[in-house]
This record gives structure tokens, C-alpha cells and sequence, in this order.
């Protein structure tokens, strides 16, 4: 009973960072922040992470693994490659509308641990994916079929991160979730055949009156 009392905490330690993380960063989040948060003691925390850094890294899974748990989900659930693109889009846009910009460079300067889980999710799990999706679309004829899959796929996973660079994309000017939305459609007009970009356009339309159905 214990045990899972204290997983109970674990968990709820975790799910606090990750707000914090998303919304803060993850340099401007101390451990005080976390303890005032939860409005635990700073000894509650150090009785279940390290220090800071295996907050994060911890953190970081937890996040990858729900993030991959929709994707998952998208895939299963989706009739064809353009329709899983549709609901992939809509699944970006939510998830970072409230993310807080200075993440992905957070991990890769302070974080190692963390950003190695992140760019293992990167180049592993993601190029999978997108791979999956580009053989999947050129079979069903509704993207290039001269396409070379994986430069392709290369292109793409550099492109997740690009709204993230605050150098290209600074946060004075751009949103990065709009800045992720523009850079998702051109990629996706750049693979499709004209049958693709017609039913891409329709699955975009039919969302759009959703949207303003739930407003």
C-alpha cells in the first residue's frame, strides 16, 4: 500500500514538472518551483529524484512516451496516410500552443540526459513514422512516387525542431505553433500528388468546421 502511495507521488511530482517544464522552460524551473508548486517539502522531492536533473530526464520520458502513446493511437485509427497526416497536424497543433519555446534548447544545453532520451525519440521512433507514412502514401497514390524516402524522412525530423530556433524563429515575432503549422503544410504539399492534396484539403476543411462547431 505504501509502495504505491509513494508511486502515487512519484507520479504526481512528475506531472507537475512537466506543466512547469512546458510552460517555463525548463532553465527558469528550480527545484523550489516544484516544491512550491506541489506545496511539498524540497526532502519530498529528493526522496524520489536525484536532483533536478533526473527530474528532467524523467520528465522528458514520461512526456515522449504519451506523446508516442497519440501518435500510436493516430495510426491505428487512421483510414489512410493522408488522413493520419490531418489528425497528426491537428495533434501538433494543440501540443504546442502552450509550449514554451526555449525547451528543445533548455535540454540540449543544460540537460544531456534529457536530451539524449529526446533525440533518441527523434531519430528513432519519429523517423519510423514518418518513413511508415511516406511508403504508405506512395503505395495508395497520394504522394509522389519518385519520392527518395529517406531524405525525405532526414528533412522531416529537422524540421520538428526548427520552430524550436529561436535564432530563425524568434519568439518576439512568430508563434511557434503557427510556425509548426506552416512548416507541417509545406512539407505535406511538397510530397503529395494532386489526388493527395485534394483529399489533404478536404480532411483540413472538414476540421476547420468542427473547430467552429466546438467554439
Amino acid at each position: 500500500m505504501e509502495q504505491v502511495e509513494q508511486l502515487d507521488v512519484k507520479k504526481k511530482i512528475l506531472k507537475a514538472a512537466e506543466n512547469l517544464f512546458m510552460k517555463y522552460g525548463v532553465r527558469s524551473i528550480s527545484m523550489d518551483d516544484i516544491s512550491r508548486h506541489l506545496s511539498v517539502s524540497k526532502k519530498t522531492l529528493y526522496q524520489h529524484f536525484a536532483d533536478k536533473e533526473d527530474i528532467v530526464s524523467m520528465t522528458c520520458q514520461a512526456h515522449i512516451e504519451s506523446i508516442a502513446s497519440q501518435f500510436l493511437e493516430i495510426t491505428r485509427n487512421s483510414k489512410n496516410a493522408i488522413d493520419e497526416l490531418a489528425k497528426i497536424s491537428r495533434c501538433l497543433k494543440k501540443n504546442t500552443e502552450d509550449t514554451n519555446p526555449s525547451l528543445l534548447f533548455d535540454l540540449q544545453k543544460y540537460h544531456p540526459k534529457a536530451w539524449g532520451v529526446w533525440l533518441d525519440h527523434k531519430n528513432k521512433f519519429i523517423r519510423e513514422s514518418v518513413i511508415r507514412n511516406l511508403k504508405q502514401g506512395i503505395e495508395e497514390g497520394y504522394y509522389r512516387a519518385e519520392l527518395n524516402v529517406d531524405i525525405i524522412a532526414a528533412m522531416r525530423l529537422e524540421l520538428v525542431q526548427l520552430p524550436f530556433d529561436d535564432n530563425v524563429f524568434p519568439t518576439s515575432r512568430y508563434k511557434i505553433a503557427e510556425v509548426q503549422m506552416q512548416i507541417f503544410d509545406h512539407f505535406v504539399h511538397g510530397i503529395v500528388t494532386e489526388k493527395g492534396r485534394k483529399l489533404y484539403q478536404k480532411y483540413k476543411e472538414t476540421s476547420g468546421n468542427q473547430s467552429d462547431l466546438n467554439h
